[in-house]
């Protein structure tokens, strides 16, 4: 993989300056790579300059627009960018849709270190839409599409081998709204906090359908969770 071509514009990825304050970019390289280590996850220089420059951006938009709760970029690498990858070994087929992205999370992540697959990412939310396709655009991401749309109304010419969502809507919510947007065989992925028990009883797939995965997330403090709805 090439490094993004907006690379070399972004302060405190590849020259050396300080990302925010008095912060050392090492700082935020190597506990991703501690964490993704800690994942098995096994990225060259160029995805891991990627993923620290979409970082980069992330908190310089963030003290503008309130893109993210976490404003403290150390804490970014877990909570944003190992959670994001953690669904990266469940995605299925080669066209995946990021219902609810926000600020291009899980997308951007698992779309720098899946070029292989093509992402779309849709929101509703045009300042976190523009912020996403100025990310897009800076990373040199060509295999993301951003779409700004309401979830309940989107209606694309294609449907997707694989839809993830992350924390933006109950599990029945979601799985109406993915359902029809998604290719058989396909992969409908919720990214949860704690196992939703009680609403796991509302899904209407088979029980040989439905799959839950405790996520190990280095550095997060609780518990992560994805329930796998498989669409054959």
């Amino acid at each position: 993989m090439r490094p993004p071509t907006g690379l070399r514009n972004l302060p405190g990825v590849v020259a050396g300056h300080r990302l925010m304050g008095e912060l050392d970019p090492r700082v935020l390289r190597d506990r991703l790579g501690v964490g993704l280590a800690a994942m098995g996850v096994s990225v060259g220089e160029a995805e891991c300059a990627g993923l620290i420059a979409y970082l980069a951006l992330l908190a310089k938009w963030s003290r503008a627009y309130n893109l993210t709760a976490v404003r403290d970029p150390v804490e970014m690498v877990p909570r944003h960018l190992l959670d994001s990858l953690s669904v990266g070994p469940y995605l299925f087929g080669d066209s995946v849709l990021d219902l609810g992205t926000g600020a291009g999370l899980p997308g951007i992540p698992l779309a720098l270190l899946h070029p292989e697959r093509r992402f779309w990412l849709l929101d509703a939310n045009g300042k976190k839409t523009r912020f996403v396709r100025q990310a897009v655009m800076d990373l040199g991401l060509t295999n993301c599409e951003v779409v700004q749309a309401r979830m309940e109304s989107y209606r694309p010419a294609r449907k997707f081998a694989t839809i993830v969502a992350r924390a933006v809507a109950s599990l029945s919510e979601l799985e109406a709204l993915g359902e029809p947007l998604l290719e058989r065989p396909g992969r409908l992925l919720l990214m949860k906090g704690r196992t939703p028990e009680a609403e796991m009883e509302d899904l209407i797939p088979r029980p040989d359908a439905l799959r839950v995965h405790r996520l190990e997330v280095p550095f997060v403090v609780g518990e992560r969770h994805l329930i796998e709805v498989r669409m054959d």
